[in-house]
C-alpha cells in the first residue's frame, strides 16, 4: 500500500508544474544570455552607424539600419530557446554537450564579428569571421537535428539572415 501512496504522491499534477516553472526560467536564461551577447556586438555597432558606416559605399540591397535591430532581437530569443530545447534534453550526454559548445563558439564568434567589422571598422576582418561563423553554425543545425529538429529549425532564419549578412559584408569589402 505505501508504495501506491508514493506512486500518486509522486505523480501529483504541482510536480510537474514545478517542472515546467524551472523550464521557463532555464529558457529565459538562456533567451537573456543569447541576447546579452547580441548587447555585447552592439556596444561596437551602435557608435559607428552614424559615422564610420554611414560614410561607407552599400550596395544597393543594403537594408536601412533600423531593420537590424529588430531582426537581431527576433533572432537572438529563436536561439535562446533552441539551446534550451538541447540543454533540456541532457546536458551530461556527450552529444548534446557537444553541441552545446558548438552553440557557444557560434555565439562568441557572433560578438566578435561587431568587434571585428564595427569595432576596427575592419569589413575584410568581419568577412573573415562571418565566413567561419557560419560553418560553425551550420555545423551547430546539423548536431542539433540529430538531438531536436525543432531546436535546429529554430536557427535557420539565423542562419539565412547570416547568409545574407555575409554577402552584405562581402559587398561593402569590394565597395571600399
Amino acid at each position: 500500500m505505501k508504495t501506491k501512496k508514493n506512486k500518486i504522491k509522486n505523480s501529483r499534477p504541482e510536480n510537474k508544474t514545478s517542472t515546467k516553472k524551472s523550464d521557463y526560467l532555464y529558457a529565459v536564461i538562456a533567451i537573456i544570455i543569447c541576447q546579452f551577447a547580441g548587447l555585447v556586438g552592439t556596444l561596437f555597432t551602435i557608435p559607428n552607424i552614424p559615422t564610420w558606416y554611414a560614410s561607407l559605399n552599400k550596395p544597393f540591397f543594403s537594408p536601412p539600419s533600423f531593420v537590424f535591430g529588430p531582426v537581431w532581437i527576433t533572432l537572438y530569443t529563436l536561439m535562446g530557446i533552441s539551446v534550451f530545447l538541447i540543454w533540456k534534453k541532457g546536458i551530461k550526454k556527450k552529444e548534446n554537450k557537444t553541441a552545446i559548445i558548438f552553440f557557444g563558439v557560434q555565439l562568441i564568434l557572433n560578438a566578435l564579428w561587431s568587434l571585428s567589422f564595427f569595432g576596427l571598422q575592419n569589413p575584410l576582418y568581419g568577412l573573415i569571421n562571418i565566413v567561419i561563423l557560419l560553418a560553425v553554425l551550420a555545423t551547430t543545425i546539423y548536431k542539433f537535428y540529430k538531438i531536436d529538429k525543432r531546436a535546429a529549425y529554430l536557427l535557420v532564419p539565423y542562419f539565412l539572415w547570416g547568409a545574407f549578412a555575409t554577402l552584405l559584408n562581402l559587398a561593402i569589402f569590394l565597395l571600399n
